[in-house]
């Protein structure tokens, strides 16, 4: 598979809701980022569906390399 599209070298910050579904883009093409519009259709990638457990503000990857998807693990700090 082909290596997603850096969005960003730094995370998104964002306000979730407990409960509610969100789609977190996979594949780094999506306008909305860090969230998926569709512009992954054809490349092989979907989107990662998931749900937090208290409301809050989080951390969401942009780099799409974390190893804790949806959420920032730091890794963007080691692409050059």
């Amino acid at each position: 598979m082909v290596e997603p599209k850096i969005a960003a070298k730094s995370p998104s910050k964002v306000s979730l809701q407990a409960g509610k579904r969100y789609a977190w883009c996979t594949c780094g093409q999506s306008s909305g980022q860090p969230f998926c519009d569709g512009s992954h259709k054809g490349t092989g990638f979907a989107p990662k569906l998931f749900e937090v457990e208290k409301d809050g503000d989080y951390f969401l990857c942009q780099c799409k390399r974390t190893g804790k998807a949806p959420f920032c693990d730091g890794t963007h700090s080691s692409l050059g």
